[in-house]
C-alpha cells in the first residue's frame, strides 16, 4: 500500500503562563492511500490536536515544536500560510464535530459549496454548481437542487453533517480527517454517517483518520487503531486485534467501560482517577497513577512503543 501520510516524532506544545503544555508528545504513525485509521482516547488525550496539526491549524499559543508531517511529497510543517491554503480542502479535508459551527448560518448551502470549490479549483460558477449537486447525491441527500437553496437551520442534524461531508469532498481530497463526526447525533444517524464514510472511502479511494473516544465506532469503521493517552500513543495495531486482544491496561479499561461490558448490577465500569495535567505529567508511564498493575519500574521509566508478540505496538513495561 502506498504511503499517503507519514507523521514522525510530532510534538505540539501550548505556551501558557504556568509553563509549556505538551498536548502531543513524540507521536508517529503512517496512513496508506485509501486506508482508515482511528485515533482513540479520552478528552484531553491529544487526538484533536494531532488532527489539527495535520492541516497546520494550531493557533497561538500553540505551536508545532518538532517532528515531521509528510503528505505525499509535501512537508506540511514547512509550508507558508499561503501554500497551506492549497493543501487544506484541496488535498486534505476535515469534518468537524458540530456542523452548525462549520456551516455559515446566513449563507445558503449552495453558496457555501460553490464558493468552496471555486476558491480551490477556480472553475466557473455553473461548473461548481454541477459538482455541488453531484456531491450532494454522493452523500444520499434527496432533492439536491432544493438543498442548494436552503440554509443550514432548515435541515436536520444528520443532513447538515452529510452536507459537511459533501463539502469535504468538493475538491476530491486524498485524505479526510473526521473529528468526532457523530457526537451530536442519535445512534441511528451515527450509524448512517459511519456507513457513508465507509462507502466514500471505498468508492473514492480516500484515506480516513477518524478521531473519537468511542472504540465501538472505530471497531466497525477503521482498519487500524492508535490509542492515545496524555499526548502519547500507548497502543497501535490492527483494529480487530486491539478490540479483541488489547495489551495496554488503558485500552483494556476503555473497552471494559463500554455499555455491553457493564456488570450484573448494570453499573458501567470505569477507569479510576483522571488524566494527569499535561503541564505536569508524572515521571515514568503517564498512566501509572490509574493502573492496577503499576510497579516501581512504571513510576520511573517512560515505556517505549515496541512491537509485541501479537503484532501490536504497545508502550507498557508489563505487556507481553
Amino acid at each position: 500500500m502506498d504511503t499517503l501520510l507519514s507523521v514522525e516524532n510530532l510534538t505540539v506544545k501550548f505556551r501558557l503562563r504556568q509553563g509549556d503544555l505538551t498536548a502531543v508528545d513524540n507521536v508517529s504513525f503512517t496512513l496508506g492511500r485509501g486506508e482508515r485509521l482511528g485515533l482513540v482516547g479520552e478528552s484531553g488525550a491529544g487526538k484533536s490536536v494531532t488532527g489539527f496539526s495535520l492541516i497546520n491549524l494550531i493557533s497561538k499559543p500553540g505551536f508545532i515544536d518538532s517532528g515531521s508531517i509528510r503528505f505525499e511529497d509535501i512537508e506540511i510543517t514547512r509550508l507558508s500560510d499561503t501554500a497551506m491554503r492549497k493543501v487544506r480542502g484541496e488535498k486534505i479535508s476535515m469534518i468537524f464535530q458540530d456542523p452548525m459551527m462549520t456551516l455559515n448560518p446566513v449563507l445558503t448551502i449552495g453558496t457555501q459549496m460553490i464558493e468552496t470549490l471555486r476558491a480551490h479549483v477556480g472553475c466557473s460558477r455553473r461548473q461548481a454548481e454541477a459538482i455541488a449537486l453531484e456531491n450532494i447525491r454522493k452523500v444520499h441527500i434527496p432533492s439536491p437542487e432544493k438543498r442548494l437553496k436552503q440554509y443550514p437551520h432548515e435541515m436536520s442534524g444528520g443532513m447538515r453533517q452529510r452536507i459537511v461531508i459533501a463539502i469535504a469532498l468538493m475538491a476530491s481530497p486524498g485524505l479526510i480527517i473526521a473529528d468526532e463526526p457523530t457526537t451530536a447525533l442519535d445512534v441511528t444517524i451515527q450509524a448512517e454517517i459511519m456507513d457513508l464514510l465507509l462507502e466514500l472511502c471505498a468508492t473514492e479511494g480516500v484515506g480516513l483518520i477518524l478521531i473519537t473516544h468511542d472504540l465501538a465506532v472505530v471497531s466497525q469503521v477503521t482498519q487500524r487503531i492508535a490509542v492515545m493517552y496524555a499526548g502519547r500513543i500507548v497502543e497501535t495495531g490492527d483494529t480487530q486485534q486491539i478490540v479483541h486482544r488489547p495489551k495496554h491496561p488503558y485500552t483494556q479499561g476503555l473497552l471494559a467501560a463500554l455499555p455491553q461490558h457493564s456488570n450484573r448490577q448494570n453499573r458501567l465500569n470505569q477507569i479510576p482517577g483522571v488524566m494527569p495535567s499535561l503541564i505536569k505529567i508524572p515521571p515514568g508511564c503517564s498512566f501509572h497513577e490509574r493502573c492496577d498493575l503499576c510497579q516501581d519500574l512504571c513510576r520511573e521509566q517512560i515505556p517505549q512503543l515496541n512491537e509485541k508478540s501479537s503484532g501490536a505496538h504497545v508502550a507498557c513495561h508489563l505487556a507481553e
